[in-house]
């Protein structure tokens, strides 16, 4: 079996939707942590955008950017995760090509500088919810294909788990309006793939990131003694 060692920030979602495919297949790996601000010479020199993560095999070939590497990981390594029917998986594709675009509306508010700022982040999420609540009603869930996990469910995973993170720092109240899509959401957070740490640790994590951004947000977070890396 091929060595895995996945680079990564703590908090970083793109890094955990590697992990979460790594973890459907039950494969072993390798986490190795790094600090966002002081990335080491051995990193800069597999990470031609200087970014996490990247996919380290066999210690002789470096992976980045985060579909590439779970395409590459669904080819390579059983239970097969996209749809084997074409147009299904070309489907699949082309949602998880939305995952960006759903991040930046979702997650947005948290990188607010004032309170106008934060609102006009937050008027994005509707329109992002109701594109999923639209493409969940075919699969008839609790994942997005119906029964079997997906690429598209490993993609999406960490960035719904971040607009619950966001809504108990400030409500939001938003995901309840979307049904198909708040049953996927929690289905997702029950699941153990998503977590690649205790739950209560890592929103303490992320919170603990949120404050250190020293943005509008950052007010509702109470000062806590815990160090993120």
């Amino acid at each position: 079996m091929a060595k895995y060692l996945l680079v990564s920030f703590k908090t970083c979602p793109w890094v955990q939707r590697a992990a979460i495919v790594l973890r459907e297949k039950n494969t072993p790996f390798e986490f190795r942590h790094i600090e966002p601000d002081n990335r080491p010479d051995w990193f800069l020199a597999i990470s031609p955008h200087k970014k996490v993560p990247v996919l380290r095999i066999d210690d002789k070939v470096s992976l980045f950017e985060s579909n590439a590497i779970n395409e590459y990981l669904d080819e390579t390594i059983a239970p097969r995760l996209h749809p084997d029917d074409p147009v299904e998986r070309a489907l699949n594709r082309a949602w998880t090509d939305y995952v960006p675009t759903f991040a930046e509306s979702v997650t947005g508010m948290a990188y607010a500088d004032d309170e106008a700022a934060y609102n006009k982040a937050a008027a994005k999420i509707p329109g992002a919810f109701e594109r999923l609540e639209r493409a969940l009603e075919k699969g008839g869930g609790p994942l997005f294909n119906g029964a079997k996990y997906s690429l598209v469910d490993a993609g999406y995973a960490p960035f719904l788990q971040r607009y619950y993170f966001l809504d108990r720092i400030r409500p939001i109240g938003l995901i309840g309006k979307y049904p198909r899509l708040q049953a996927w959401a929690e289905t997702l957070m029950k699941r153990p793939s998503t977590h690649s740490f205790p739950e209560a640790e890592f929103e303490a994590l992320y919170r603990l990131n949120v404050k250190r951004r020293n943005k509008w947000l950052s007010q509702f977070i109470a000062d806590v003694a815990v160090a993120a890396e």
